[in-house]
């Protein structure tokens, strides 16, 4: 009933309101001016101090146990054929020490697995061998590129390209050579419980097949597509997993501890031997068209015609802009379709690339899954969910010494009931000891909507590690929107602990009537709750049992 009232009050706005309207209006305009503000401020302060921070962590003693690779060099590519047969490959010196992390931790692997890895001038290239006893029982079936491969055999590589111990690309492949890739950002893993967040999609090649005493598979990945600028001596963090299906069997090269996994990017082994390359800086340019034909009986034919472009460029090795014109989403995958007899609203993923790409900056987590920032609040109508269109947009994310920071502004035009509407949004997180962090974010919509012309939300939060098992999560956050002055927080704090044996949270939070992010998301409002969980993990031969107890120690809603 909302909309129809919108549209009604507009067609009957008096002298002053529409005053107020084309204030509103120019007032858009200045949105840029803002963000570019925000960047100046970011790179202004913080750059003085990068020169030194930006090479510790090369420069930094390796920790103790560190895991040492080395890459060779050769004049060309060897073939990519899924086959290790190029002499080539028998160059390099073979990776074969790996461990179980499922099911018998720190055990030798039960397949021996073996990585070469060679290097030209452009590009680096991997030789993977992941032998099997039964070849036969190898499972393979996904064709998909990017959905999840947990229910086949698979094989991970971990590249963190800037040597900072925090985050990395991940390129995965099964024995059918399906790929997939994605980001670990500050060593979280995806958001359905998979090692990295699959948003990010790279340009990379690969082939595998099915031999005689199990799998093989190479792969190729442009020094452009990790989007460094060093050529001389250059390090990388690099981690390896295989996964064997039919034995839930979890194998790494390092960071094999249950509680770590292939996210823990500060645990992982070490790349040298790469020096004397091309440039790795990234650019793409994505540019479409779009010609229709429209005829309609008893009119003239019509040849409506649209363009638009997205360009991403590598500013430096740990600074990404990415732009975008008339933005065209329609190889975007389509969603679910949900059905929804509950009272809340149901949370949706994200699959547009321009809001993908880099999105693990911008998550800022305010309990279950809700979010400070939703970027499906923008470009799509939330009750139809039709497109909404986009004029353009400019994102700048990245990191700067131990400042990782993402800046935003998307612009969108006018479409049936949607008003136009400008989002602005910072967001800042200062890295501390051991994966903790404190961070800040802004977000500012303004719409042409008289009646709801802005909303502004703003929050701060922390995860603080102690002794590597426990995590301390907390974030305050407000909204501010036309006719509400009071209600209008969010504030909460979780302390859990995991080990192998128990995994336990503590959760408290508090949400006010007239908390309203609106390019956010969150189930419900006005509620005050409590919750405990307990879950013990009983360790057998090669069984592992759990036993989960939930503790809902209070729960009120007024």
């Amino acid at each position: 009933m909302r909309l129809p009232l919108r549209q009604q009050l507009k067609t009957n706005m008096k002298a002053d309101e529409r005053a107020h309207f084309s204030h509103v209006t120019n007032e858009r305009t200045h949105r840029f001016d803002y963000l570019l503000f925000w960047a100046l401020v970011i790179f202004v302060v913080i750059s003085p101090r990068t020169a030194g921070a930006h090479a510790l962590p090369s420069q930094a003693r390796l920790q103790e146990g560190t895991r040492l690779a080395e890459a060779v060099r050769v004049d060309r590519a060897p073939r990519l054929d899924g086959a290790l047969d190029d002499p080539l490959w028998q160059s390099a010196k073979p990776i074969t020490d790996f461990r179980q992390r499922e099911p018998q931790e720190g055990e030798p692997a039960t397949e021996k697995t073996e990585v070469r890895i060679l290097y030209t001038r452009h590009a680096a290239y991997f030789g993977i061998h992941c032998y099997d006893s039964a070849p036969s029982r190898i499972v393979a079936t996904e064709l998909r590129r990017d959905v999840s491969q947990g229910l086949d055999d698979h094989f991970e590589i971990l590249i963190n390209s800037n040597h900072d111990r925090r985050g990395g690309y991940v390129f995965e492949i099964n024995p059918l050579g399906t790929q997939g890739d994605g980001l670990v950002v500050e060593e979280q893993s995806g958001s359905e419980g998979t090692d990295f967040d699959s948003g990010w999609d790279g340009v990379w090649t690969s082939e595998a097949r099915i031999t005689q005493d199990g799998w093989t598979a190479t792969i190729e990945i442009p020094f452009t597509t990790l989007n460094f600028t060093k050529s001389k001596d250059v390090v990388w963090g690099l981690n390896f997993k295989r996964f064997i299906r039919r034995k839930n069997e979890e194998d790494l090269w390092a960071a094999y501890r249950r509680t770590y996994g292939i996210a823990k990017v500060s645990e992982a082994g070490e790349l040298t031997g790469i020096t004397d390359i091309g440039s790795g800086r990234l650019f793409v340019v994505k540019p479409y068209g779009l010609a229709q034909y429209d005829k309609q009986t008893g009119q003239n034919p019509e040849f409506p015609l649209t363009g638009g472009l997205d360009v991403k460029y590598g500013i430096r090795s740990n600074v990404v802009l990415n732009l975008t014109g008339n933005t065209d989403f329609s190889a975007t995958d389509v969603d679910q379709e949900q059905f929804n007899l509950t009272p809340f609203p149901i949370f949706i993923p994200e699959k547009r690339q321009f809001f993908l790409e880099n999105a693990g900056i911008f998550n800022f987590d305010i309990g279950d899954q809700d979010q400070l920032f939703f970027s499906r609040q923008i470009g799509i109508d939330s009750v139809t969910g039709n497109q909404v269109p986009i004029n353009g947009g400019a994102k700048l994310t990245g990191t700067l010494g131990r400042l990782q920071f993402g800046v935003m502004d998307v612009d969108t035009r006018s479409s049936g009931p949607n008003p136009y509407a400008n989002y602005a949004l910072v967001r800042l997180k200062e890295s501390l000891w051991g994966g903790s962090y404190i961070g800040v974010m802004g977000i500012d919509k303004r719409s042409g909507d008289v009646l709801d012309s802005f909303n502004q939300t703003g929050g701060i939060d922390t995860r603080l590690v102690f002794f590597k098992d426990w995590f301390l999560d907390a974030h305050m956050a407000g909204t501010q929107s036309p006719g509400y002055l009071s209600g209008n927080s969010d504030v909460g704090a979780s302390l859990s602990y995991r080990s192998n044996w128990v995994e336990g949270k503590f959760e408290r939070r508090k949400i006010g009537p007239n908390f309203n992010p609106e390019v956010g998301f969150i189930e419900r409002t006005d509620s005050n709750e409590t919750y405990g969980d307990v879950t013990f993990k009983v360790l057998g031969h090669k069984v592992q049992e759990t036993h989960h107890l939930v503790l809902p120690l209070i729960r009120d809603f007024w």
